[in-house]
């Protein structure tokens, strides 16, 4: 049985490598140029923008020597090679080290520091992945320190361990309990967490209490065709999950959500939420594939990150930056040059995202002009 494990190492991303499924062609757009302005990450997912001129990145890391254990994709080691790193004025430099990493032995896409916020103290904040059963914690002990929020320093601190809360609350009613948290958001009255794993969007308050904020529901779909041997038959329902995987606040003051779905990860299902906290979640926009994050621009237009443009079973790594206006319609911005991409901040007339978010030592961040 495939389960939202599959989309684990990079909510997903691994998937890529499955035989290719046929999807129509999708016409090209006209890209801008795509400026690369940082280098040498490993698996850099989660982005953020500091006072002028920096840029926060935070890196998966590429796993380490072990432990070793089975994963959805194959077999992951542990290592101490997360990172989160900074940017600025054409430098880079890695700010927090050593933190928690789960990789292929390539040390290819990788769990690890999953997201980076900066509080209104200033202080910047991150998550670590795991992608998988809480338990996997006890099991092994060097992955004691993944699934939770810290505050970042000297000795980084625990603010929330996220984990034990999909073990004690399961919000969206799936087992057996899986987590993995994937997108931060700073907010007034704590951080957001969006959990990829427990297809939640969760609240953590300045004191550490975690709260539901939302939950998003299974759908059911048809089996493509190509899919790997010992799955359904071509058109048989399926169960799908919705595995959100990022967050933004909107001009309204409601938050968005946008979601990766779950295996079979077909092209043009994914949507993006809004979310009034009290309310229901309701649809905003729909037809994108496999969203991977997503920014609000100065002049209040949504823009969407892709991790694979025509769909992780399609075999086909290259992402997509669309726009979306008020009405939900959306368009390509920028698709060649980008590769697995994992991460989106927007300033001014510019985007910045994160680059072969599934590779290690190779990863990048590139600027895209967003146009007048």
């Amino acid at each position: 049985m495939i389960t939202k494990s599959v989309v684990a190492a990079v909510v997903g991303a691994a998937a890529l490598l499955v035989p290719a499924v046929l999807i129509p062609a999708v016409p090209a757009a006209a890209t801008p140029a795509v400026r690369t302005i940082a280098t040498g990450l490993d698996n850099p997912r989660g982005i953020t923008l500091g006072p002028p001129g920096e840029i926060y990145v935070a890196e998966a890391g590429r796993g380490g020597a072990g432990p070793c254990r089975p994963g959805p994709e194959g077999e992951a080691c542990f290592g101490r090679s997360g990172a989160i790193t900074v940017i600025k004025q054409g430098r880079q430099w890695r700010l927090q080290t050593k933190l928690p990493s789960l990789a292929s032995r390539a040390g290819t896409e990788a769990s690890g520091p999953s997201d980076v916020s900066l509080g209104a103290d200033g202080r910047l904040h991150y998550t670590l992945g795991l992608g998988g059963s809480p338990d996997l914690r006890q099991q092994v002990p060097q992955l004691t320190g993944m699934a939770k929020l810290y505050r970042a320093g000297r000795t980084p601190a625990v603010l929330a361990d996220l984990g034990a809360y999909e073990t004690s609350a399961n919000p969206d009613g799936v087992t057996p309990p899986d987590t993995n948290p994937n997108a931060l958001l700073a907010t007034r009255r704590g951080q957001l967490v969006v959990d990829a794993g427990g297809n939640s969007l969760l609240r953590v308050a300045p004191r550490g209490r975690i709260s539901t904020v939302a939950t998003f529901p299974r759908r059911t779909v048809a089996a493509p065709e190509g899919l790997p041997p010992g799955s359904p038959p071509a058109g048989t329902p399926i169960p799908m999950e919705s595995v959100p995987t990022s967050v933004t606040r909107g001009p309204d003051g409601a938050f968005y959500v946008g979601e990766l779905t779950g295996f079979p990860f077909p092209a043009g299902q994914a949507r993006v939420w809004r979310i009034v906290p009290g309310k229901a979640p309701s649809v905003f926009a729909t037809g994108f594939t496999n969203i991977i994050d997503l920014a609000w621009a100065r002049d209040g237009r949504l823009y969407v990150l892709e991790i694979a443009h025509r769909g992780l079973l399609s075999g086909d790594r290259t992402g997509a930056l669309l726009r979306v206006d008020r009405k939900g319609r959306h368009q390509v911005v920028a698709s060649a040059g980008l590769t697995a991409p994992g991460g989106l901040a927007i300033s001014g007339r510019s985007a910045y995202v994160t680059n072969c978010s599934v590779c290690a030592g190779t990863g990048s961040v590139v600027r895209i002009s967003l146009g007048s």
